[in-house]
């Protein structure tokens, strides 16, 4: 898509799971996407997309995974895979640093952190909807981990409640380049409007930015 553009009123950036124990170095599933996350430059263009929305002012929401609680799940009748997975690793414990937003990542006065997710969407169990909603949020810019997880169900979900969804493919990482294929070339287009670069999606919120009355 190259006449990419977008109005602040109805625009805001999704940003995704950025714990420590994904995007840190040290982080429990660090090691498991370092190589893709690096490959692309991940973690500096979610940095990068970050800052050039907070200059534009474009509203910033934060959809978060939920963080390891003893006893999570333990009276739970059905435990999806994913969830057991994260039960067992004590993912994003909270309480502890892998549990913490990467510090380029902490919200600033103004910016939304919904109620985390249990699985996979950040919009299913949660108040991400409600919140962009309430402030007449109607297109998003997503970035942020896993691609082929919580990316993908979160703009599935996102689609389905009728918003326009930008995807930024190298603000995005996975396990594999195989996971980051399915996601991003097979899956992913079927729900997002656009599938974009950094580069594209910062010149367009700067075009925004500029394009406005002194």
């Amino acid at each position: 898509m190259t006449n990419l553009s977008y109005e602040r009123d109805i625009t805001g950036l999704l940003v995704v799971d950025p714990y420590n124990d994904f995007i840190s170095e040290g982080g429990k599933i660090w090691p498991r996407i370092q190589a893709v996350a690096e490959a692309n430059d991940c973690v500096p263009h979610m940095e990068q997309i970050l800052k050039a929305a907070r200059e534009a002012k474009l509203p910033v929401f934060f959809a978060m995974h939920h963080r390891y609680r003893e006893g999570d799940y333990e009276n739970w009748k059905y435990i999806a895979p994913i969830q057991k997975l994260a039960w067992n690793r004590r993912t994003f414990e909270l309480g502890t640093w892998g549990g913490e937003f990467k510090a380029e990542f902490v919200p600033v006065a103004g910016e939304v952190v919904a109620s985390e997710h249990w699985c996979s969407s950040g919009f299913a169990n949660t108040d991400l909807d409600n919140q962009l909603k309430r402030r007449g949020i109607h297109r998003l810019i997503v970035i942020g981990l896993i691609a082929h997880t919580c990316i993908e169900a979160t703009v599935r979900f996102a689609a389905e409640l009728g918003y326009d969804v930008t995807v930024v493919k190298d603000a995005v990482a996975d396990y594999s380049d195989e996971m980051m294929h399915a996601a991003l070339v097979i899956n992913m287009p079927n729900y997002a409007s656009a599938i974009v670069t950094t580069e594209q999606v910062v010149a367009a919120i700067m075009a925004m930015r500029n394009a406005e009355p002194a």
